[in-house]
């Protein structure tokens, strides 16, 4: 929806407001739109409903315009059957604005939905109190409970922003979640600690094995650290490598996206030429974003590419298209899914609205929301094991290429 049309929804909704209490009063019931009529609703019913509350419920107090008209909002939102269009108060909106700020108190999970619009983890963050307490991408929270804050909700039905803001809260305190992983018979409440959660973007470490040094680079968020943080980097494997440098393991485990642009810039440090992404519009407009010729800093470096079932978004984007284009193998487990685009529109009030305005496709056209990206080489983790066993089978099909 543009952004002048929803400003004369806006509109419409003041001006009928003040017509239903004239009509009210005058103990009139008139049809507040024409029903019927293209582009229009009809709020007729909507009011009768009002009135009956105003007249007619038990305790007056609990009746707050302007909670109901948010709920309706709300409401009209989530008839799209899309958990990630979604319209915000104004403090649920403040919560989201701050997700790339790279340091809150929370417990260090990205989130999402599964192809059953459930609530899932996306990844946990490195070092947080989730990855510590054992959850795992793909996880489902069924429930998310704060006593101190007499939170208790299921999360069927609830917004993501909304389960943001109830994970999230003052450091120190504790938050339970109920998750159900696949392959479990029950669901497990785990209590977790808040804390100080920061969100690095981009690690380099190097692994020695059959005397050749291997790069392992974790990119944790495409975030607006990177664009400073990545030219850094490979300034670094550029220097470090040596005479016995064997190539880049580029991790992308656990990663749930971020800025898309920020993406295209480290993919087109790997490809020489062509499409990283193409982005569907709601308009019916393709936007084509190409490898940017001023960067291809590493075309000549061996690569593989680890990901799994928290590689989602922006992250799946840049594995897709270096598979796409033959220019690595991807090991792990298939991606999470995620492959459409949400803008944010605020409004002066301080609400918000996320709208899925499109929907990515990789270089060879394929969609991959919902279905995600099946690696090349398939190995799934080892709790029991001591050793990163993804991580070491992806140095042997860098080192044997």
């Amino acid at each position: 929806m543009k952004m002048k049309n929803i400003r004369n929804l806006t509109l419409s909704l003041a001006i009928l407001a003040i017509v239903s209490i004239i009509s009210f009063k005058m103990g009139q019931n008139s049809s507040l739109v024409g029903a019927g009529e293209s582009g229009q609703l009809n709020l007729n019913l909507m009011w009768q409903v009002k009135n009956k509350l105003s007249q007619m419920y038990l305790d007056k107090s609990k009746i707050d315009d302007r909670k109901m008209e948010y709920g309706a909002i709300q409401g009209m939102v989530a008839s799209l059957d899309d958990p990630y269009t979604v319209f915000l108060p104004p403090d649920q909106n403040k919560s989201s604005n701050e997700d790339l700020a790279g340091q809150f108190g929370g417990v260090g999970i990205s989130l999402g939905y599964n192809k059953d619009n459930i609530l899932a983890v996306m990844a946990p963050v490195a070092g947080s109190p989730a990855e510590k307490a054992g959850i795992k991408a793909g996880d489902l929270i069924l429930k998310i409970t704060d006593k101190a804050n007499n939170v208790d909700k299921d999360t069927n039905g609830m917004a993501l922003d909304e389960a943001v803001k109830l994970i999230r809260g003052k450091v120190g305190t504790d938050v339970t979640l109920k998750i159900f992983r696949d392959g479990s018979k029950d669901t497990k409440d785990i209590t977790l600690k808040r804390d100080n959660i920061v969100v690095p973007s981009v690690t380099l470490n190097w692994k020695e094995q059959n005397g050749k040094k291997v790069a392992w680079v974790q990119l944790s968020k495409f975030t607006d650290e990177l664009y400073k943080q990545w030219p850094e980097t490979i300034a670094k494997i550029k220097k470090e490598g040596g005479n016995n440098y064997g190539g880049i393991v580029l991790d992308l485990r656990n990663n749930p996206g971020g800025f898309l642009q920020a993406s295209v810039m480290v993919g087109s440090d790997f490809v020489s030429d062509g499409v990283i992404v193409k982005q569907q519009n709601y308009d019916g407009t393709t936007q084509t974003y190409n490898v940017d010729s001023a960067r291809r800093q590493l075309l000549n470096d061996p690569l593989v590419v680890l990901v799994n079932g928290g590689s989602a978004s922006a992250a799946e984007i840049l594995a897709g298209a270096l598979k796409d284009h033959g220019r690595a193998k991807l090991v792990g487990v298939k991606t999470f899914g995620k492959g459409t685009v949400q803008q944010p529109e605020d409004f002066s009030d301080g609400s918000g609205l996320h709208i899925t305005i499109a929907k990515w496709l990789l270089p060879d056209g394929s969609n991959i929301h919902k279905v995600g990206i099946n690696p090349d080489v398939e190995i799934k983790e080892d709790s029991n094991s001591k050793d990163d066993v993804q991580l070491n089978k992806a140095i042997d099909v860098l080192l044997n290429k």
